[in-house]
């Protein structure tokens, strides 16, 4: 099967975007192809597409939206969990957010976003 961001540009056009910063909750996501998206702020956070993300990501083995492993041995600190103050489109391609912890280097465009889509379909495709 196809993956569907490859198909055909419905799939990573969206039909409504829902940034919920005031509760707290995530991105909301109709792509023009009727698939619906959720992505928390934090999972938005761990997959930042910057270079510098996308860098750390690679030298640790992560995927985009993968959590970063504690190192063995280290005490947990407490950390806020990621959210972003203020979040803007970026022409008609991507959305950007400014995050609490004093980043906003991250450009998240539709595909990008289609591609990382954290559903069980998505994550189906992404594997097989």
């Amino acid at each position: 099967m196809q993956s569907p961001i490859q198909a055909a540009t419905a799939a990573t056009d969206p039909k409504s975007v829902k940034v919920n910063l005031t509760t707290g909750t995530g991105v909301d996501i109709e792509w023009n192809d009727g698939h619906l998206s959720h992505y928390t702020f934090v999972y938005l956070r761990d997959a930042c597409p910057c270079a510098m993300c996308e860098d750390e990501r690679a030298k640790a083995g992560r995927r985009a939206g993968d959590p970063v492993a504690a190192l063995p041995g280290a005490l947990p600190m407490f950390k806020p969990h990621a959210k972003p103050i203020s979040a803007e489109g970026v022409g008609k391609y991507a959305i950007k957010f400014s995050w609490n912890d004093n980043h906003d280097l991250g450009i998240y465009s539709w595909r990008f976003l289609r591609e990382i889509c954290p559903c069980d379909e998505c994550k189906t495709l992404r594997v097989g």
